[in-house]
């Protein structure tokens, strides 16, 4: 029927799907929500649930939407996503249990003028905190 070629030449012609970004990642992350946990490919898995949106979306739309509904998706559903230090969404299978990741402007200001006092890293102080905490 149709390839992904002719709804780019329609897109270059001037013809657009209409919606933005914000409702593309509504979408997005209302099919992500409803899929099967352990499903791998995500991303290919929501674009191709999405139909003629998807088909007619351009690739910097996608992205830029799936960013948001990664985000999105980690932060509203922790207990079924986890989105990790290289910005991956996965399956949160219960081995990994998420804790605070932020730490207040105050305390890494000190954490800062403590390495700057031992004359190391802030890595360096933190990793001495944990063995010190650990005996």
């Amino acid at each position: 029927m149709f390839s992904r070629k002719v709804f780019s030449d329609m897109r270059r012609s001037g013809m657009g799907v209409g919606i933005s970004q914000s409702k593309l990642s509504e979408a997005m992350l209302s099919i992500l929500l409803q899929l099967p946990m352990g499903l791998t490919n995500l991303k290919d898995t929501i674009v191709n649930h999405l139909g003629l949106i998807g088909q007619m979306s351009s690739t910097r739309e996608i992205d830029q939407a799936w960013t948001q509904v990664k985000k999105k998706a980690a932060k509203l559903h922790p207990e079924k996503f986890i989105l990790d230090s290289r910005n991956t969404l996965t399956w949160n299978d219960g081995t990994v249990k998420v804790s605070d990741k932020n730490i207040s402007s105050a305390n890494f200001k000190k954490l800062n003028e403590l390495a700057a006092q031992e004359k190391c890293n802030v890595n360096a102080i933190i990793s001495k905190l944990l063995k010190a905490y650990k005996h």
